[in-house]
């Protein structure tokens, strides 16, 4: 066996055990909160943040931990997004019908465009408002995770915009089927609603579950369209960054990039995974095993982004954060609303 792989191993192994303890401990407390309180306020993927960061911050780990945390922040996390390409059928986006899945990419974008303006205005760092403005606009932690590493972001950030947007999160679950009667929506215009809105596909089914089963159907249809748009936003994201990249080179200006350097390996992934899915190419029996490995492989790579963070920094940004959410998922329920209204959904 090659040597220099065997000792690639030695040095992640250390790290990559200690996100997997912090993973089951995060696993553990999420089904003690379903088993106490019926429901999971919050999720693994959070919990496995905030155990990492706790950690870091009170018992800072050897350095000797440091190649397998990084394997599990990075590497573990892209094939977490390969893996979850395989959730996304664009026969079913399709059946939602064109003007609305129109109508959704422009949400999308409308939404990106206002909170990443929101976040600079009030005065967050390029990145954090740019992960912000992902998670609000496409859904939640997935979509920071997604985007991290295609703009260079640092664990402070994603973990510092997943935590905030999470428990936003939870509020906008619990809060939302209060606005049914307040706005006067029928069971369908509250499932598409629920589904600009809420940040993850088992938020949107506990934020839909309550109203009707029909809000449960249009919800989770719609939420599928904005996950969609996760490819195409990083692309684009990826497409940016080398454009600016080649404008402080005047070298790479004049080379042209190869695909592999402007689209990262693993949205191209995600994007074949979603066609071998949309064309039935992926045998059913094995859906459910890729989106429970794509889930827990998040939550592994999450943790190891908790595990690079002092808490005590991160609390720096909080007030800013904070507000850039508050204030950017607001603009997204209004821009939500006008869409409603605008194609006169039943």
């Amino acid at each position: 066996m090659n040597t220099g792989i065997v000792n690639k191993a030695r040095e992640i192994i250390p790290g990559a055990g200690l996100c997997i303890v912090v993973t089951a401990l995060a696993m553990a407390a999420q089904l003690f909160e379903t088993t106490v309180f019926g429901k999971a306020w919050l999720e693994a993927l959070v919990l496995a943040i905030l155990i990492g960061a706790l950690i870091r911050t009170f018992a800072r780990p050897e350095m000797h931990f440091d190649r397998g945390i990084a394997f599990g922040a990075k590497t573990l996390l892209e094939v977490a997004v390969v893996l979850l390409g395989a959730s996304v059928s664009a026969a079913a986006i399709a059946d939602a019908g064109p003007a609305l899945i129109v109508g959704i990419a422009g949400v999308v974008m409308v939404s990106i465009l206002l909170s990443f303006g929101i976040g600079r205005a009030l005065g967050l760092p390029y990145n954090m408002a740019l992960l912000v403005a992902c998670g609000n606009s496409i859904c939640g932690n997935s979509a920071i995770a997604a985007t991290a590493p295609v703009i260079g972001a640092n664990g402070k950030d994603v973990a510092a915009s997943i935590a905030f947007t999470a428990v936003l999160g939870v509020v906008a679950v619990i809060g939302l089927p209060l606005l049914v009667p307040a706005l006067g929506f029928s069971a369908g215009q509250y499932g598409v609603f629920a589904g600009l809105t809420v940040y993850a596909v088992p938020q949107v089914l506990a934020a839909t579950a309550p109203v009707a089963a029909l809000s449960v159907q249009i919800g989770t249809l719609v939420k599928l369209t904005r996950v969609l748009m996760l490819g195409p936003v990083i692309l684009v994201l990826a497409l940016i960054g080398e454009s600016q990249r080649a404008a402080s080179d005047g070298a790479a200006a004049r080379a042209r990039p190869g695909l592999g350097q402007i689209v990262p390996w693993f949205i191209i992934g995600f994007l074949v995974m979603m066609a071998l899915r949309s064309f039935d190419l992926l045998p059913q029996a094995s859906l459910q095993p890729i989106a429970s490995a794509s889930n827990t492989l998040t939550i592994v790579s999450m943790a190891a982004l908790g595990l690079t963070v002092d808490i005590r920094a991160v609390a720096k940004a909080g007030p800013r954060v904070t507000s850039t959410v508050i204030l950017s998922l607001l603009a997204l329920g209004v821009i939500s609303y006008a869409l409603i209204m605008l194609l006169k959904v039943a």
